[in-house]
């Protein structure tokens, strides 16, 4: 089973770098370090629903209907064209509408933080990251012939893998979205996220 990371080291990486910056106007070394940060991040939010055997089942749904991993072969048309398909970025707009809820904008903000990029450049890398990270998962979880949503835990396990920035991330993420506190705890979370990020 490929580790998440892994989906930027090659060609298929490149093109969404390449498509992502060129739409936010931002430089290659800078979009793929915010989509390094960005696709844990998300691992992270959907192993907490997956945790949830509720949240689980409509996320298997999701997997099973929608995405199943087919947006994997249409890289090239999604992202190479130099601008980012609109209908993608509205559905992964829904993604994290679903999986983060009303901390999206908390997890944005944190990604900003630590990329050094605006606000509005980490949300619609968010928003562009979804769908491929939704289109992995649902391709990992056909490969195995996951059907049990209980199972979607082990799965996004393995895919986040040994790797320490992914893991470090995700966990990150798991934190953030247990906190109560409204966007004013942004500041005390990405402090308390700095050992995760390296910083």
């Amino acid at each position: 089973m490929s580790g998440i990371m892994d989906l930027l080291q090659g060609p298929m990486g490149q093109m969404i770098i390449n498509g992502v910056g060129s739409q936010l106007g931002q430089d290659s070394q800078k979009t793929q370090s915010a989509l390094s940060s960005a696709i844990p991040m998300l691992m992270g939010a959907l192993k907490k629903q997956a945790a949830n055997p509720d949240a689980a089942s409509g996320l298997m749904n999701a997997l099973q209907s929608k995405h199943d991993g087919s947006i994997l072969d249409n890289i090239t048309d999604i992202f190479g064209g130099g601008n980012v398909n609109e209908d993608v970025v509205k559905d992964g707009d829904k993604i994290l509408g679903h999986v983060l809820g009303e901390k999206k904008e908390v997890v944005a903000a944190a990604l900003s933080k630590q990329n050094g990029i605006d606000m509005g450049s980490a949300m619609n890398i968010l928003k562009m990251a979804a769908p491929v990270v939704m289109g992995m998962l649902g391709k990992q979880t056909r490969q195995a012939n996951v059907s049990n949503p209980t199972d979607l835990t082990n799965i996004i396990g393995n895919m986040i893998g040994g790797h320490q920035q992914a893991t470090q991330e995700s966990s990150f993420i798991e934190k953030l979205l247990d906190q109560d506190g409204d966007g004013s705890v942004v500041d005390d979370l990405f402090n308390m996220g700095k050992k995760f990020f390296g910083n």
